[in-house]
């Protein structure tokens, strides 16, 4: 053999027995078409010696010259195989069938120094292998193969089985001979892996199925994956199956851990409340990983206090948040839901939080003899429910400990492993994540209720001017505490302000900007501004609050509101509205007759930059005014408008009380009025009127002789009234505000006495100079009368109106 027909190690597919290399003709051929490699079967097969033929062209070989069209095509291909007619070195023909393989980088000749190109030939001059030699083998390789398999006949009863099927099984072939599979394993898989051996009969096609069993002698259920062939005969005959299986019992663990942690993902955490978190971690485990689950926090998780970091010393407390069996009613569980248990030291929950690490106990007879001295009860529900497995983990999230989840097996005969572990760890990594963040936000929500709350008025002082009753409903936990707020305001001359708003987001920064404004809507109405320009003032807090949070350290975001402020004066029944990006009122007359008031929308408050405006008209006495923010109408299946129609029909059959008017409009327009999506503010006010026997108004001449008989005339009023305890005081205010009007106001001038809870002194005139309430001086000889009104009376002030002015003063009709 000359040196090129030596292959390199790897690379080169040469026979190393020279007895092997004999049994076929081997010959290399350069990119020239010149011979480079002749073996001992080449010798053999066509009898030129090596060195005769080496060199020489290939073609010289060929009993008849290749086409163009065959070196063409020979170009493209990287193998070839077919019959070839060869010249024998002592001129006479030769038909042999080749195999040529166009020689690559990776399968030069390791000493060739042709490089890449050319062609290895082969033509295998060993005479075949009797049938039944061939059967030998065939039975040889079967038996020994690695592959798990059987050979069944028609009549689906088992003919051979490999060594690997016996190991298995655990039963030998002459065991199984003549069995069916149904026969030789006893699990309902067989009779479904049977349905599918005789589809395959019937059909001819090849099944492929998938099956979980315990089999006999194994520790636990494992997963095969089945093929089955159709086996025929020479003659295309159907003569059999034949089963092929291949165990992938870990690569099922695996898809089973990674479906489950996927299920975790989604399921766990679906709202922003620890118990319901925590129960969607023990629903996710039970059955997939354990038979039992339970999940207990520390208790002062629920009670807001702060936790700290680092392991727990034992014994420690915790409370049953969540538990989960598969048996109906989780009757292994000794501490009841809710409750608050002492785990001792040695106990799986105590031990994983003593040592901030993850643990898997076997349940032993002295275990349990451990148990009965500190936990009696636990270790006999223990024993009556055979638990033979415990793993513990720690529930820790952000550096904080939170508690201890514990999955027990008693029904499934094996026992955590390494991989249930860290399944089981990072299952409840992810759950604690989300019931810290539960924990979180139910502190903020507190939090934010709490403050909401505070600002929100409690029960409204009764007023003359309209009958009250109002509903305010949180968000859900998941959308959080809105702004939502709403107040009744009482006004001088017996008015009342109505007030509904709503601020942009949630959370404590809602609720802060809520109070804020609420705040400014109080000291603004105070001044007895007009609706469109108290919403003015308001625009422009927005805009500086939002100022101010966009330079702060830690920017909270843009401030946005929109609110509806109304004023009803139940002296002239006249209602004045305006509105800033809220939607419009709804108006219920007597009659029953149910519309919504076209008020001109303003921009939200912030925007800046643009006017509002105001309507007013007068209401029969009895209309019901329904104020409310878009949380009550306004849902992801319903348009506004949807519900701004429901609402109408609400109001328009709702019965006369108003308080069971909200109830109604509640539950009517909600899904679910305990968990809103949205917060929900809802205001109703029926209107009065002040009749001529509460009210007395006199025009007053621009002359100081004047002031004499217009304070007789209050007198005698106040005695027809029955009020003679306050003719003392009222005569000293009218006097001195009656001749404040004369002194420095304008015609026209008019007093009016309004007789409510207190009693209401009121003097206008057309000047829209505001009086100032001032100290005097020893010397001064006037500048006391304001003085000695404030002092009298329970509060006096002054309203600018589109005419004039008007100061009025409160006396209260209590004795002292």
């Amino acid at each position: 053999m000359t040196p090129t027909e030596t292959a390199s190690e790897n690379r080169v597919p040469w026979p190393e027995d020279a007895a092997a290399a004999a049994g076929s003709a081997r010959v290399t051929v350069d990119p020239h078409g010149n011979v480079t490699g002749w073996n001992e079967g080449a010798r053999r097969l066509l009898g030129y010696a090596s060195e005769e033929i080496v060199g020489r062209p290939v073609r010289e070989l060929l009993a008849e010259g290749p086409s163009a069209e065959s070196v063409r095509l020979a170009a493209s291909l990287r193998r070839w195989d077919g019959p070839a007619t060869l010249l024998h070195q002592d001129g006479h023909r030769l038909t042999v069938r080749l195999l040529a393989h166009r020689r690559t980088r990776n399968s030069v000749d390791a000493d060739s120094d042709t490089g890449e190109g050319g062609w290895f030939l082969f033509s295998a001059i060993s005479p075949g292998t009797s049938p039944s030699k061939d059967d030998e083998l065939v039975k040889w390789a079967f038996a020994g193969s690695p592959t798990t398999a059987a050979l069944y006949d028609t009549h689906l009863r088992l003919r051979l089985a490999n060594a690997d099927m016996e190991r298995v099984i655990g039963l030998s072939q002459e065991v199984m001979r003549g069995l069916r599979v149904s026969e030789i394993v006893a699990d309902p898989q067989a009779a479904r892996t049977e349905r599918h051996m005789r589809r395959v009969l019937e059909t001819g096609e090849e099944e492929h199925v998938e099956v979980t069993l315990r089999l006999a002698g194994h520790p636990g259920e494992s997963t095969w994956t089945i093929s089955l062939l159709p086996v025929r005969d020479g003659g295309g005959t159907l003569r059999g199956v034949l089963l092929s299986a291949q165990d992938i019992t870990e690569e099922h663990l695996a898809r089973n851990r990674l479906a489950l942690l996927n299920e975790a993902s989604i399921r766990i955490g679906s709202t922003l409340e620890v118990p319901r978190s925590a129960q969607e971690l023990a629903d996710v485990a039970v059955p997939q990983l354990a038979d039992f689950a339970t999940v207990d926090l520390l208790p002062s998780i629920e009670d807001g206090e702060d936790l700290r970091a680092g392991p727990l010393s034992s014994p420690v407390r915790l409370r049953r948040i969540a538990c989960r069996s598969v048996l109906e009613g989780c009757p292994e569980a000794v501490v009841p839901q809710g409750e608050v248990a002492t785990y001792p030291e040695g106990s799986p929950a105590a031990e994983c939080l003593a040592t901030g690490r993850p643990l898997i106990r076997k349940v032993t007879p002295d275990a349990l003899t451990a148990w009965e001295s500190d936990a009696p009860e636990r270790a006999r529900r223990v024993r009556k429910f055979g638990f033979h497995s415990v793993l513990a983990v720690p529930m820790r999230a952000r550096g904080i400990t939170l508690g201890a989840v514990t999955f027990s097996r008693h029904r499934r005969p094996e026992p955590f492993e390494q991989d249930d572990l860290l399944l089981a760890e990072e299952i409840t990594a992810r759950a604690a994540v989300c019931i810290d963040n539960a924990r979180r936000y139910g502190r903020e929500r507190r939090t934010s209720l709490t403050l909401q709350s505070s600002f929100l008025p409690g029960r409204p002082p009764r007023q003359a001017a309209v009958e009250i009753a109002s509903r305010y409903l949180p968000a859900s936990a998941r959308a959080g505490v809105g702004g939502d707020w709403f107040d009744v305001i009482p006004l001088s001359g017996a008015r009342v302000a109505l007030v509904v708003g709503d601020v942009v987001g949630h959370g404590i920064p809602a609720s802060a900007a809520m109070g804020r404004l609420r705040t400014a809507v109080r000291t603004l109405a105070d001044v007895d501004l007009p609706p469109d320009e108290l919403l003015t003032h308001l625009d422009d807090l927005v805009i500086r609050l939002s100022a101010e949070a966009d330079n702060a350290e830690v920017p909270s975001g843009d401030i946005g509101a929109t609110m509806l402020y109304v004023v009803y004066d139940p002296v002239t029944r006249l209602c004045t509205l305006a509105r800033a990006g809220h939607p419009v009122p709804a108006l219920m007359t007597p009659d029953g007759a149910v519309e919504f008031l076209d008020v001109p929308v303003g921009p939200p408050l912030g925007v800046g930059g643009l006017p509002f405006e105001t309507t007013q008209l007068e209401l029969p006495v009895g209309s019901v005014l329904t104020l409310y923010t878009n949380g009550l109408v306004q849902a992801r299946d319903r348009d506004p408008e949807e519900g701004a129609d429901t609402l109408r029909e609400v109001l328009a059959r709702s019965p006369g009380s108003l308080e069971e008017t909200c109830d109604t409009v509640l539950r009517t327009l909600l899904p679910d009025p305990d968990r809103p999506a949205d917060d929900v503010a809802l205001l109703m006010a029926r209107t009065r009127a002040m009749d001529e026997a509460h009210v007395a108004t006199w025009d007053v001449p621009h002359e100081a002789a004047a002031v004499a008989k217009v304070r007789k005339d209050a007198c005698l009023q106040l005695d027809a009234w029955g009020l003679e305890d306050a003719v003392f005081i009222t005569e000293l205010v009218v006097s001195e505000l009656v001749t404040n009007a004369i002194r420095y106001g304008e015609a026209p001038i008019r007093l009016r006495l309004i007789r409510d809870r207190n009693l209401i002194i009121e003097v206008a005139d057309g000047s829209s100079t505001a009086p100032h309430l001032r100290r005097a001086r020893v010397s001064d000889e006037g500048g006391r009368g304001l003085l000695l009104v404030a002092q009298l009376t329970q509060g006096w002030g002054t309203r600018q109106t589109y005419t004039g002015k008007t100061i009025w003063a409160e006396q209260s009709l209590t004795p002292v």
